[in-house]
């Protein structure tokens, strides 16, 4: 048999598509589904070779049907594997719009509120909206539209107020909405410290590539999540460079916490 080099490229396409679909898939209710359609797969041949004909047939059928249901199933996954393809570079334009004075100006108020909130132990969860569109979370909130400061988000987030409890989503410059409600996370390796403000930031994360900034009220730790990953314990400093780097065009496909961690290692050593 003789392989050919258009023989070659075909598997490792495949590879690659798959290895993409896993780490899709890796640490979310799907990857356990995939196991189990894969028992039954086995099941299925192995009730057909020993003639297992009920069996056989129950199984057939509940695989015929079960397309329907997967497709169900596994619609958040699929969506966000549409998203993936979707903020690829090929489709994609510049990021961020802002630039220059202004995007300097939306960190710097970003950072100042964060830390503030921080010193006073308040709660607090901001989402920065990047190409994925969020408007399907603003709708569950209140609309602001209002320019971002710092002192609009501190007041946001004071307790007992009527915005306090939820998301605050900001696009480029513009507070778009608070009182959000987020998805939670449906991974099953998130450390159990983490409350539901940490797992909403998570849940985001993976849904879309938006940057989501978190406060803990019960310490005033700064957190970051980001792409399903999350940064605990950061200072103002290091929350500053990493929201500069998210406004810079990227020139790779790694996430801004990763590039941050980089560089991090290569000045410590």
């Amino acid at each position: 048999m003789n392989i050919r080099i258009r023989d070659i490229v075909d598997i490792l396409i495949v590879a690659v598509v798959f290895y993409k679909l896993y780490t899709l898939i890796r640490e979310t209710r799907a990857e356990q589904l995939i196991k189990g359609i894969g028992v039954l797969l086995v099941l299925t041949e192995v009730s057909e070779w020993l003639e297992l004909y009920t069996i056989n047939w129950i199984l057939g059928n509940a695989m015929t049907v079960g397309t329907l249901a997967i497709l169900i199933v596994f619609q958040p996954e699929l969506r966000r594997g549409l998203e993936y393809i979707g903020r690829s570079r090929f489709f994609s334009k510049s990021l961020i719009e802002i630039r220059g004075e202004n995007m300097s100006r939306v960190v710097d108020e970003i950072v100042e509120a964060t830390a503030s909130l921080a010193r006073q132990k308040i709660g607090a969860l901001i989402v920065l909206e990047k190409q994925t569109g969020l408007n399907e979370v603003v709708e569950t909130g209140t609309k602001i539209g209002g320019t971002v400061s710092s002192d609009l988000l501190i007041n946001i987030f004071i307790p007992n107020t009527p915005l306090h409890d939820g998301a605050v989503i900001i696009k480029d410059d513009i507070i778009k909405a608070a009182a959000c409600f987020l998805p939670l996370t449906d991974s099953s390796s998130v450390s159990k410290e983490l409350g539901t403000r940490h797992r909403a930031a998570l849940g985001i994360s993976e849904r879309s590539d938006s940057i989501s900034i978190i406060v803990s009220e019960e310490t005033g730790a700064i957190s970051i999540a980001e792409n399903g990953t999350i940064s605990r314990y950061l200072d103002a400093k290091t929350l500053k460079q990493i929201l500069l780097e998210m406004y810079k065009p990227k020139s790779s496909d790694q996430t801004f916490i990763t590039r941050w961690r980089n560089k991090d290692e290569d000045g410590q050593k």
